[in-house]
């Protein structure tokens, strides 16, 4: 059964304890709208209106989680 995903999405960097941490969050635009509404401002928008969750999370990760590059082998 394929689950119908809502959306749009949006990633946001978090504030903690009103110091910006570095942190990036993934969350849907109503929420976001809701965030913003509750406290102006007090965290930042990075993108918004992605289509897709997966979208979203490969955002807000960046290149965390990437698989590494190897160098290539070295012929001795």
């Amino acid at each position: 059964m394929r689950v119908k995903e809502t959306g749009p999405w949006v990633v946001y960097q978090m504030t903690v304890h009103g110091k910006h941490s570095g942190t990036n969050a993934v969350c849907e635009q109503a929420e976001w709208n809701a965030m913003e509404a509750e406290r102006p401002g007090y965290h930042t928008l990075v993108r918004g209106g992605m289509r897709s969750e997966n979208e979203a999370e490969l955002m807000a990760r960046g290149t965390s989680g990437d698989a590494l590059k190897r160098a290539p082998a070295r012929k001795g």
